[in-house]
């Protein structure tokens, strides 16, 4: 472990996290374990999360295997079966083995969202965590940090913003960074209980529509559909009706999902991506997860990458000689991976988003032209990550 640096002289090393989302309760989870004395700050009245499935891939699941939480979330999780794109009539434009994506990588697995934030939150030290405690004001102080919130001023030897695509934390600190731009569609979610587990998952795509399925571990299904839309469109109390006006008449089972759906479960989200920034680190602020380089979904890389961030920032706290140094290190080891996986990411939702007939029978035929073998092999840039050290 590196040089103790605790505020006040303590010896022990404290950290703020602002933000209980998935990449902050994973950062609060590492640093304990390194010895840190952690908070976890939430702006919100409680720490929850409302219904959505999440992809866990392998990179991801090696990161909660280095938080000591990989088998619970496996013994929560439904390995996917089968998967791929398919177009509208439900024909298969490319196919994903994901037995052969588990023999080469390890597990691609489903969690229900509100579960693995569960799972991370008992695996904190009790009085870590701290609802209603909103981020006001930031500074440097000494060699750390001064964090307001909740009404009170806390110090510590570094802060972690964890708090999300409009991060309070990024706003005081990056001034002049810039901010959420709108990718130009729009995504409503769903857990739907249809009565019976689906054997096959993935996409189907269209002109410029997309419905994603994934079977989730209790037996229901997390649905999703994408559609371009003008930012900042709504249909209160009618979005469901929305979603079945567009996609009620493709293939089977998008309908008997849809039919089985109720307008409370629908949720709506525009989806924005954070442009590139220049760094991770202010003095001894750090920025983790969406804060630091928030993603277009396309990739299922978002909480993948905040676990991968939460792992290497207690890694390489633990290895180099004082906060500075490790921090540095931080920025060098994860921005520009994780920027590249935005890039790739906006770029498959651009093409996925397509509206020309021409275009859209162009990429169709080029997904089912392309071997199976070479979209694995494109994979492996992401899934090979390992945590540092490992």
């Amino acid at each position: 472990m590196g040089t103790a640096e605790g505020v006040g002289g303590t010896g022990e090393r404290s950290a703020i996290v602002a933000g209980g989302g998935i990449g902050g309760l994973a950062a609060g989870l590492a640093l304990t374990r390194s010895g840190w004395r952690v908070k976890v700050l939430e702006r919100a009245a409680t720490f929850g999360e409302v219904g959505a499935g999440l992809s866990l891939w392998p990179n991801g699941v090696r990161a909660l295997d280095a938080l000591g939480v990989g088998d619970q979330v496996r013994e929560q999780a439904l390995a996917e079966t089968r998967a791929g794109v398919r177009d509208t009539a439900g024909r298969w434009l490319s196919r994903t083995d994901t037995q052969e994506l588990a023999d080469r990588f390890g597990p691609l697995v489903m969690v229900h969202r509100a579960r693995l934030l569960d799972i991370l939150r008992a695996a904190l030290p009790a009085g870590t965590l701290c609802a209603a405690n909103e981020v006001t004001r930031v500074g440097p102080r000494d060699r750390g940090v001064e964090v307001e919130h909740g009404g009170t001023a806390s110090r510590a030897d570094l802060l972690v913003a964890a708090d999300g695509i409009r991060s309070t934390v990024r706003s005081a600190l990056w001034p002049q960074a810039p901010g959420p731009r709108y990718a130009g569609y729009t995504t409503w979610r769903l857990v739907v209980d249809a009565g019976q587990r689906l054997p096959v998952g993935g996409e189907s795509w269209g002109r410029g529509e997309r419905v994603g399925i994934a079977p989730l571990p209790d037996g229901r299904t997390y649905l999703f559909c994408v559609a371009n839309a003008p930012e900042g469109q709504r249909e209160p109390g009618r979005e469901l009706d929305a979603i079945r006006r567009r996609f009620g008449h493709w293939h089977d089972p998008i309908p008997q999902l849809l039919a089985a759906a109720d307008e409370e479960s629908v949720l709506r989200h525009d989806i924005h991506a954070l442009p590139p920034l220049a760094s991770f680190v202010s003095g001894r602020a750090v920025l983790l997860g969406d804060a630091a380089h928030a993603m277009t979904p396309n990739l299922g890389q978002g909480a993948n990458q905040a676990l991968e961030d939460a792992v290497t920032l207690a890694a390489l706290l633990d290895t180099r000689p004082d906060v500075d140094a490790a921090l540095t290190a931080y920025d060098l080891a994860r921005r520009p991976r994780t920027q590249r996986i935005a890039r790739r990411s906006q770029r498959i939702g651009a093409v996925a988003q397509w509206r020309s007939a021409p275009a859209t029978a162009l990429r169709d035929l080029l997904l089912r032209m392309t071997p199976d073998s070479a979209v694995l092999g494109g994979l492996a840039p992401v899934l090979d990550w390992r945590p540092p050290g490992h």
